[in-house]
């Protein structure tokens, strides 16, 4: 019997996108044997290896250096969809052998984690394509531009985007909340033991802190001070691909002390997170449904004006974590997990996490459409 075919279609620009589609592609491959998926980077690096990666740079440099300026642009484009034209243009300059690539791999439905592969579906849509689109937006917010009417079915984080989704003409019967997916390490804790012996870390109150897929990181004074409480406090500093500011950490006095740990770019986050007490983080959508996942307490920075502020703004609201403003939120989240309400807060955070969310659900709502569309799938144990 012929496998289920998933094709996840991504893009470079920024981790969270990418991380979801493989998050969707490992759950589905583990709730059924015969499911199988191919995730790609489709226009900045599949198709095109030598100018993508120069736009993905580009890109970076605009969200590092001109935040206020993406975020002007954002909202200038809020509520617009992509034109047909800029739909074309997209088509002709990236994804000319877009059509090719779907007829090799005889998908039986197609997942866009970012919105310019969606476009481009959408028009293969228009001119004959008949495989399903489905849409999973990777933020807790939904801009205008993920918006387009051959969209099969949108998969969403928040009743906040299906809301926002139904005011911009989209059918509430194209809309389900489903939650953004997670890898499945991160539906269940992990040996706690077993992760301090393989990271040679210490049982004592932990700080995750992460500098975002591209390793940025915020205000040096408040970094640096976080480093007075080493004696008290154990610091896990992830710089991700950003190897320069991982030396340039390491070589500096304040961090070099037996209960700072300053690591590259790690596959075992959700390890870390079941051994720490606070998240300290960029409000990226992906990085947050993780924390949530594993219930811990987030201190948010340097959201970027746009889809950041949007999921910063979700997670207060709903209660798992703030804004660090100043070194005052500092001192009171590292005084409170040296206290008991520690351990007292990650069981009130699992609790809310698991009436709001479902880390499977969004693996178990594609498993249901494939099963929808015919033939048999069979779920594993």
């Amino acid at each position: 019997m012929r496998k289920k075919r998933v094709l996840l279609l991504s893009e470079g620009f920024g981790t969270g996108h990418t991380q979801a589609a493989y998050a969707l592609a490992v759950g589905l491959r583990q709730l059924s044997p015969n499911i199988q998926t191919r995730v790609i980077e489709l226009g900045t690096s599949f198709l095109n290896p030598v100018i993508g990666p120069l736009v993905v740079k580009a890109y970076r440099k605009t969200i590092a250096k001109q935040p206020k300026l993406f975020g002007k642009l954002y909202r200038s484009q809020y509520d617009k969809s992509l034109n047909k034209l800029a739909q074309f243009t997209l088509h002709r300059l990236f994804y000319n052998q877009l059509s090719d690539v779907i007829r090799q791999l005889k998908p039986d439905c197609i997942v866009c984690t970012h919105f310019i592969p969606n476009a481009v579906v959408s028009r293969l849509k228009r001119l004959g394509l008949q495989i399903p689109l489905y849409t999973l937006i990777t933020d807790y917010d939904a801009h205008g531009t993920w918006v387009t009417p051959e969209v099969n079915l949108y998969l969403v984080g928040s009743d906040t985007v299906r809301r926002k989704l139904e005011s911009r003409g989209v059918p509430p019967s194209q809309i389900e909340v489903t939650g953004i997916p997670v890898h499945p390490n991160f539906w269940r804790p992990h040996d706690r033991e077993e992760i301090l012996k393989e990271f040679d870390l210490k049982d004592m109150p932990t700080v995750l802190i992460m500098g975002g897929g591209w390793g940025l990181l915020y205000s040096e004074h408040l970094l640096t001070y976080m480093t007075k409480y080493a004696d008290e406090v154990q610091l896990i500093l992830c710089m991700g691909n950003n190897e320069k500011a991982r030396e340039k950490l390491l070589s500096d006095p304040a961090f070099q002390h037996p209960n700072i740990k300053v690591l590259g770019f790690t596959k075992h986050i959700s390890k870390l997170m079941d051994v720490s007490d606070l998240l300290v983080t960029k409000p990226g959508g992906m990085t947050c449904t993780e924390g949530m996942a594993k219930g811990i307490p987030m201190l948010f920075y340097d959201p970027i004006p746009g889809q950041e502020e949007e999921n910063a703004e979700y997670f207060i609201t709903h209660g798992f974590g703030e804004l660090l403003t100043d070194t005052g939120t500092i001192d009171r989240w590292f005084r409170l997990i040296r206290e008991p309400y520690a351990a007292v807060r990650r069981e009130e955070l699992l609790a809310l996490r698991n009436a709001e969310y479902d880390p499977a659900r969004c693996s178990k709502a594609v498993l249901k459409l494939l099963q929808e569309q015919g033939g048999s799938v069979v779920h594993g144990s």
